[in-house]
């Protein structure tokens, strides 16, 4: 996995994320020439000085790891996808910073979502498609074929968005609550969500959140507990996919009617079914099908009940919908988009996809 004496790598690849960061030197042929792991980097959680401390450590674990020095350029080029990157006016201030650092002679800085759309693409083709990521939060991307860009704020409750481990998980919580003390519907999650704390009730696991004994965090491990309890038929906990499925269709009609693509017309309001108003055309660009790429963790975990409820929708809302859910890492992603930039062939992008599976 090592470079050629003196010689740089075609890409710098960065993953910089809320839990975890994964940064990948990229040879010209699409190899993987170093891949190491480390903590968040976060820059609106852990600060600036911080976040760029775990950046430039990793990367010198890296360029050790490619026979690369431990200082200077790297790369030809940095393809980074950070958290906190939400605005354009944050990736620019985010590409200085990262320019600042000396990796590469230039880089790019943008929003994870766009590197999920990039690894859902063929690579022999053109890259337009629309994007949504699930994971502990919720975002959706667009690009046209006529290379138009259509984003969301993505800011959380903020700025309008339901979804992602995030918010899912606190539900099961929130439900289970209800069923025991009487204000909501029975449901399994009643008896589920206390045994998966190893308690005897609801209310002994919210006073440990309150009183610190449990951290909040953990209510984001609740999730694989909905969708056990969905899967057996308890209607409560499925309402909740139903909903997080309606989320992410709304996202992708609405990205696919700003950039004009065919048949996506779907009205976005409250109450509309998943067909009001769609157009019987198929397709996008030449009438061809509109890729649909989804990721995050709970796309990637291919659950039939919410991977299911989106597909029977968008085949309504978005005629021609071709829905691809990404199978490899976010890093991967980052290292397509900047495999891109340097003009590699699809050969590369090729056997990088081949190289991350066996790598992350």
């Amino acid at each position: 996995m090592s470079a050629a004496a003196g010689a740089l790598a075609a890409v710098l690849a960065v993953d910089g994320g809320n839990s975890k960061t994964d940064v990948a030197l990229i040879g010209q042929d699409g190899s993987v020439l170093a891949a190491v792991r480390g903590g968040p980097s976060n820059h609106q959680i852990i600060g600036v000085d911080q976040a760029s401390a775990v950046l430039v450590g990793l990367v010198r674990e890296a360029a050790g790891q490619a026979g690369l020095p431990a200082a200077g350029q790297v790369a030809a080029h940095t393809s980074a996808c950070l958290a906190g990157a939400d605005l354009p006016v944050e990736e620019a201030d985010l590409s200085r910073l990262v320019q600042s650092f000396g990796w590469s002679p230039s880089n790019s800085v943008v929003n994870d979502t766009f590197a999920v759309l990039r690894a859902g693409l063929a690579d022999d083709g053109p890259h337009w498609g629309i994007g949504v990521v699930c994971g502990a939060g919720i975002n959706c991307v667009g690009v046209g074929p006529d290379g138009a860009v259509f984003r969301f704020l993505a800011l959380g409750e903020l700025s309008g968005d339901w979804g992602g481990g995030g918010e899912i998980g606190p539900q099961a919580l929130w439900w289970a609550m209800r069923a025991e003390d009487g204000r909501g519907p029975e449901t399994a999650l009643r008896t589920a969500v206390p045994a998966h704390f190893g308690l005897q009730r609801v209310e002994d696991v919210v006073v440990g959140l309150h009183l610190g004994k449990i951290g909040y965090e953990e209510r984001h491990r609740l999730v694989p507990v909905l969708f056990e309890v969905a899967e057996h038929g308890d209607q409560v906990a499925r309402d909740v996919l139903a909903r997080q499925a309606e989320e992410i269709c709304l996202m992708a009609e609405v990205a696919a009617r700003n950039l004009g693509l065919a048949g996506a017309g779907a009205s976005a309001g409250a109450g509309a079914s998943a067909g009001a108003g769609a157009s019987a055309e198929a397709g996008g660009a030449g009438g061809g099908p509109v890729p649909v790429v989804l990721g995050g963790s709970l796309m990637t975990a291919r659950h039939p009940l919410l991977t299911g409820a989106i597909a029977e929708r968008l085949s309504v809302s978005i005629p021609g919908a071709e829905i691809r859910i990404v199978d490899i890492p976010p890093v991967a992603g980052a290292a397509l988009l900047g495999l891109d930039h340097v003009g590699a062939p699809a050969t590369a992008a090729a056997r990088l996809r081949e190289c991350a599976l066996a790598a992350w």
